[in-house]
């Protein structure tokens, strides 16, 4: 059809449009009407450097592509991700360069399951269970890894193929739950606690992808305060690169692929051995570096002269010695010659010394006793008369005199001298000392009897 068809086809008269104004008449009449929509996110393109945010929303039987410049998506405070429900303000565009209509969002907002999951991840992280001083670091080379997901998906496959490969050392506990449904947020809390008490060192949280509605037990509250509970770190691989659930913010790591979870927990195995035998290399190099420089430390101090003969350091002490005992045995004998005339001279000054020392002394010792001899024989009379008389009155009163004459001293048990009738009482043993002994009683009764006779003090 020529154009002067296709114009006669549209209104007699009328003249064919070029291509650019037909876009532009066209771009005039959609920027005119402004609409609001909903939709689900399906694609997403947010690359760092671009001006505008680009993605798709559909719905069961349509698909708009939409862009959102920058400061306008910045300032609505929402985060798009691919299966959010959202609801679009804005009007319909062309970009006339590639005769492509686009939806120019002026407003977002999440609608739906996305803005309650919005409004959960918020109250969870003003409660400190997204923050990154919570998370927790991975073991290096854990032993026992725990792995919670569905046990028919693909994630579970990838999962373990990725450890066979990379870490086989590892012990791998599966608790096989369903990740869909009403019942999935509550099986996968009881998986996460079941590998926990089981031993599990890490654990992961894994799926493949999905739509929004197929993540959802993933936004769970209960599932995301377990992750936090959880006594080991928890890794997620939840979906795809762009899906990022709640159970995502709370992990301790979030990894974009249930394949990319495993490998952050699983080391390469065979970087494993590079790395052991680099070291091996290095460690061979450093003792072979170290001791060549000590064996050429050794050979400088063998070859010092001080090394070759080490009679060269001890020889100036040594000569001083030789010196030093020449010297003492030249001195010792003079000295003891000297020393031994000296006693000798001392020896006879003390005989001299005593000899008069003793015969002086003696000769006044016999003058001394003869004197005392004389005197004593004087001064001893009276005293001995004075004692005599002394002896024959002590033994007048000796109570063995009395003893002797038939009298008895009475003593309490013990000891104590019975003086007086009070000193004792009826049924108290007493003893009574006689000449030849002592006889032991008991007392039966007394009487006070008034005498002007002393009593004896024995």
């Amino acid at each position: 059809m020529t154009s002067a068809e296709a114009g006669g086809a549209s209104g007699e008269g009328r003249e064919a449009l070029s291509v650019s104004a037909a876009v532009g008449l066209a771009k005039t009449a959609l920027e005119d009407v402004t609409v609001r929509l909903i939709g689900e996110v399906s694609e997403l393109s947010a690359k760092a450097g671009y001006k505008a945010v680009y993605f798709t929303v559909k719905d069961q039987k349509a698909a708009l592509p939409c862009m959102m410049w920058n400061n306008r998506y910045q300032a609505s405070g929402v985060e798009l991700r691919v299966g959010a429900l959202v609801e679009l303000t804005g009007r319909f565009t062309l970009y006339a360069a590639k005769g492509r209509m686009n939806f120019d969002v002026f407003s977002v907002a999440l609608a739906g399951e996305g803005l309650e999951v919005a409004n959960l991840a918020r109250k969870l992280q003003a409660e400190g269970l997204m923050a990154p001083e919570r998370k927790r670091p991975l073991p290096r080379y854990p032993k026992v890894i725990g792995l919670v997901t569905s046990p028919r998906g693909a994630a579970v496959h990838d999962v373990l193929r990725t450890m066979r490969r990379r870490y086989p050392l590892a012990r791998v506990l599966l608790a096989g739950v369903p990740v869909e449904g009403a019942q999935a947020p509550a099986a996968l809390a009881e998986g996460l606690q079941w590998v926990a008490d089981a031993g599990a060192e890490v654990v992961l949280l894994v799926r493949g992808g999905g739509s929004f509605e197929d993540l959802m037990p993933f936004n769970d509250e209960g599932l995301a305060r377990a992750i936090a509970a959880m006594p080991v770190p928890v890794v997620t691989g939840i979906g795809h690169e762009p899906d990022t659930s709640i159970a995502d913010m709370v992990a301790d790591l979030r990894a974009s692929t249930p394949t990319a979870a495993a490998e952050a927990v699983a080391p390469d195995l065979t970087a494993l051995r590079q790395r052991a035998a680099n070291l091996g290399t290095a460690l061979h190099s450093a003792m072979r570096l170290g001791l060549a420089e000590r064996r050429r430390r050794l050979d400088a101090c063998a070859h010092l002269p001080l090394f070759a003969d080490p009679m060269r350091l001890l020889e100036a002490d040594a000569q001083a010695i030789d010196d030093f005992a020449g010297r003492l045995n030249a001195a010792l004998p003079r000295a003891l010659k000297e020393d031994r005339h000296r006693l000798d001279l001392l020896e006879g000054s003390l005989a001299r010394l005593l000899a008069q020392a003793i015969v002086r002394p003696g000769q006044r010792v016999a003058l001394a006793r003869e004197g005392l001899a004389r005197a004593g024989a004087t001064l001893l009379a009276p005293h001995k008369a004075a004692v005599a008389v002394g002896a024959a009155r002590l033994h007048d009163l000796s109570p063995l005199t009395l003893l002797g004459r038939g009298y008895s001293i009475a003593r309490t048990a013990d000891g104590a001298l019975v003086a007086s009738v009070k000193a004792v009482a009826p049924g108290q043993p007493i003893r009574l000392t006689v000449a030849d002994g002592r006889i032991a009683c008991d007392v039966t009764a007394t009487e006070h009897i008034e005498t002007a006779v002393e009593p004896w003090e024995g």
